[in-house]
């Protein structure tokens, strides 16, 4: 199976060496032409003239991009370029709405769609660990099942096109929640002083222990904000959730709160910052009280 790659961001440039490293990749293109002419002199990969280019080589083409039109400007250049039973899978973060929508314009070329979201952050596509959640036909997950393999440890199918996307929407909304039950949580305990470094320990293993806490924890602590998830990234999918919750009429508390912290976050340019840097807002409540 011949797999190109479309964009070469943060997660998607380790997630295109894991498919390298198992003899998968054979062309890339990035909109930064540099960053992809850097890796495929790096990988000894096909460095494709535009992305209609690399569908002509490719199998199967992997998308990950950064919002909803991005996808559909993909979809809509490589279309007509790739053969019939082609697959493309998108590990964007889109509504489900987009996912549909790419696969009926692709469908009229008779080329297969997965929508495939992932979770992780860049330690997991670094690892080729990501979690996986797949929307779209069971034929075409079991023949693109090898290369989501080289890129994520667990890969759940969620039902037709637009379930992965959904399910990813629902992953958002959860780390929205850890996110501000830890960093509020953590500020709460350094203005009682208590011995940070113990207390990671002691919550980490009882029923409050989590993965963010266990490796966010430490460096939100030490007001050091290592990039894996980037706010201003989490903002755009938060509304993604806000946007397909409105659909029933609803407003999630969760989502309207860090919406808003996120805001002030990008407001003083911490949009680059991991989404940890929430710890920033919780400290200063306990600082001055501000709101």
């Amino acid at each position: 199976m011949r797999a190109g790659f479309i964009g070469l961001g943060a997660m998607g440039k380790p997630m295109a060496i894991n498919l390298h490293k198992a003899g998968l990749l054979g062309s890339i293109w990035n909109r930064t032409a540099a960053v992809a002419a850097g890796l495929a002199g790096e990988l000894g990969c096909v460095q494709a003239n535009d992305p209609g280019a690399l569908a002509a080589v490719s199998d199967l083409v992997v998308i990950c991009v950064s919002g909803d039109d991005d996808v559909l400007e993909m979809v809509d250049a490589i279309g007509p370029c790739l053969d019939a039973g082609a697959i493309v899978i998108d590990c964007s973060t889109v509504s489900a709405k987009t996912a549909r929508e790419a696969a009926r314009r692709l469908a009229s070329f008779d080329v297969g769609f997965l929508d495939c979201p992932v979770s992780g952050g860049t330690e997991g596509a670094r690892a080729g660990s990501l979690s996986i959640m797949a929307g779209g036909d069971a034929d075409d997950l079991t023949r693109a099942r090898p290369v989501l393999e080289a890129m994520g440890r667990t890969i759940v199918h969620m039902g037709p096109v637009g379930a992965g996307q959904a399910t990813k929407a629902t992953n958002q909304i959860m780390v929205a929640g850890i996110n501000q039950a830890v960093s509020e949580a953590l500020a709460f305990a350094q203005a009682h002083d208590l011995p940070m470094d113990r207390l990671l320990t002691a919550l980490s293993g009882g029923a409050a222990g989590n993965w963010f806490l266990s490796h966010r924890g430490p460096t939100m602590v030490r007001g050091e904000y290592p990039l894996g998830f980037k706010v201003d990234l989490h903002q755009k999918d938060l509304q993604i959730c806000a946007d397909m919750a409105a659909e029933y009429g609803v407003r999630l508390p969760i989502i309207e709160m860090t919406r808003h912290h996120y805001t002030r976050l990008l407001a003083a340019e911490h949009g680059d910052e991991d989404i940890s840097s929430l710890f920033r807002i919780k400290s200063e409540l306990f600082r001055d009280g501000e709101t």
